[in-house]
């Protein structure tokens, strides 16, 4: 039984891609299924790669807001135009 793609996790993805992979391997898929099954497999494919994608901008975005919202050290700031550094 194929679970809707909008309602299945990551983990259920991949679960049923294996599932899918290890059938057709032991050769328990006939011929008449073969077509559904690589189809069903490209959808649970796109959807893995979807929430890679997904993952990945969450990711990043948390890492450059963490950046932004740090303060800037002591050592960092340039000195006005014509002005005289310590170093």
């Amino acid at each position: 039984m194929n679970k809707n793609l909008n309602e299945m996790t990551y983990r259920e993805a991949t679960q049923e891609l294996e599932e899918i992979l290890r059938a057709i391997e032991n050769d328990a898929v006939d011929v008449d299924e073969l077509t559904q099954k690589v189809q069903r497999s490209s959808q649970l494919i796109k959807l893995c790669k979807e929430k890679l994608r997904n993952a990945e901008k969450a990711i990043d975005q948390v890492f450059n807001e963490e950046n932004c919202e740090q303060p800037a050290k002591s050592g960092d700031a340039k000195p006005a135009a014509g002005g005289n550094t310590l170093f």
